[in-house]
């Protein structure tokens, strides 16, 4: 078969192939990948089927029907994996911006019926419509920005109705346009008013009423284990429900205190352990022995929180621990669907290299998502979600501080 898509004359060919193919990358291995100089990659369809050096290029499979994009000595890399949005919602917390700047905490908010709890009302009552459109308006942004597969987990609604109706625009968003788009059920993402003091009886509601309605709808089962939120205990035993039921498992934990979270859950399987701001080196060293469970790291969020603490990026490396990067797209603690500008900052406030920044966005991002098999990286086989970007280096692209690199996205196959 000729090739449909060719892509010629790649300055750096970022492969992110080489390492492990049965686990996550970790330490020395999550810089330790292949870049290909004055390269190429070829596809057929929705795969790559070839990729070398450009002396190695068949011509002959290179027809009048083949589409060529000739590189010109630029990046070449992967698509962008975002493993962490809350992309389904309605209105905004723009008016809540001032009480951050005035010194009130996250938590503060919350607890006076903000934060979470007013995007919880604007979404109740938003018609289905408005919610779809809004979530084709965000992809199309990300889009933008490179991302061609992005996790959506619910969490507006914090009731039957609004949280299947959060999974279900999800799933029509992503039927609608080519960003490959993965639902995470996050209905455990706070307290609703209806069960206020009475956390575990929602999470007991949770797993016999809506859980069963999800199968084959949500690909996994995220919950918010922190003060104000759920405890370590009663987070344990909603995703052991859940997984009985079949559900990959997530936690949103560490977030703003050392609860353990993160630990319980790695035990229990979970394929991410999110945020890890206050994640200890005795619990790193518990995630890193349960094996594929990767620690995602979200550093805008205490960029726009106004917060000290980040992520201890380079001491889990160090431990072993598989780490990704994400933004937490969201209306409160991350408006921003900036990836470039969350790697740009791992590098700068976490400790990451380039090299190791990169990994984290693509494919250690892809085994965050339980994906890595099909995408984030550029291998034969391999779905073919391809950017070309405006750089002859990719060392430039954590320095050039919040600009968007891409010139050229690609998704599976087709040039977008």
């Amino acid at each position: 078969m000729p090739y449909s898509l060719l892509i010629r004359n790649c300055g750096q060919l970022l492969t992110l192939a080489g390492g492990p193919t049965d686990q996550p990358l970790r330490g020395a291995a999550l810089a330790d990948w292949h870049i290909l100089e004055n390269a190429f990659v070829a596809c057929e369809g929705d795969k790559i089927v070839a990729l070398g050096p450009m002396s190695a290029l068949d011509e002959t499979q290179v027809t009048a029907a083949t589409t060529v994009l000739n590189a010109q000595g630029r990046v070449v890399m992967p698509g962008l994996v975002e493993c962490h949005t809350h992309l389904v919602f309605a209105g905004n917390r723009a008016h809540e911006f001032q009480r951050k700047l005035q010194g009130e905490s996250y938590l503060d908010i919350l607890a006076s019926g903000g934060g979470i709890l007013s995007t919880v009302r604007a979404t109740r009552v938003a018609p289905e419509a408005e919610l779809l459109a809004n979530a084709l308006r965000h992809l199309h942004d990300f889009r933008r920005y490179g991302i061609t597969t992005l996790e959506a987990k619910s969490g507006y609604g914090l009731d039957k109705e609004t949280e299947l109706r959060l999974v279900r625009v999800a799933r029509e968003a992503g039927r609608r346009q080519p960003v490959r788009v993965v639902p995470t059920f996050l209905g455990a993402h706070v307290v609703p008013p209806e069960y206020k003091g009475r956390p575990a009886d929602y999470l007991d509601f949770l797993a016999a009423d809506v859980l069963p309605a999800l199968q084959g709808e949500a690909e996994f089962v995220d919950i918010f284990c922190e003060e104000g939120a759920f405890s370590v205990e009663d987070s344990r035993r909603y995703l052991e429900k859940a997984r009985a039921l079949g559900f990959g498992l997530k936690i949103h934990a560490e977030q703003l205190h050392d609860l353990g979270g993160c630990a319980m859950a790695a035990e229990l399987g979970a394929v991410s352990v999110d945020h890890c701001d206050y994640l200890s080196a005795a619990d790193a060293a518990r995630v890193a022995a349960a094996g594929r469970t990767v620690a995602v790291l979200l550093p805008l969020v205490p960029l726009f929180l106004r917060q000290e603490q980040y992520a201890p990026g380079r001491q889990l490396i160090g431990q072993g621990v598989p780490v990704a990067i994400s933004t937490d797209f969201n209306p409160g603690s991350c408006p921003s669907k900036n990836l470039w500008l969350a790697l740009s900052m791992a590098c700068l406030k976490m400790g990451f290299t380039p090299k190791e920044a990169l990994a984290a966005v693509t494919l250690n991002a892809a085994w965050a998502l339980d994906l890595a098999a099909e995408i984030g990286s550029l291998e034969a086989g391999k779905r073919a979600d391809i950017l070309v970007l405006d750089v002859r280096d990719y060392q430039e692209i954590p320095y050039w501080l919040g600009e968007n690199p891409v010139q050229t996205v690609i998704i599976g196959g087709q040039v977008v």
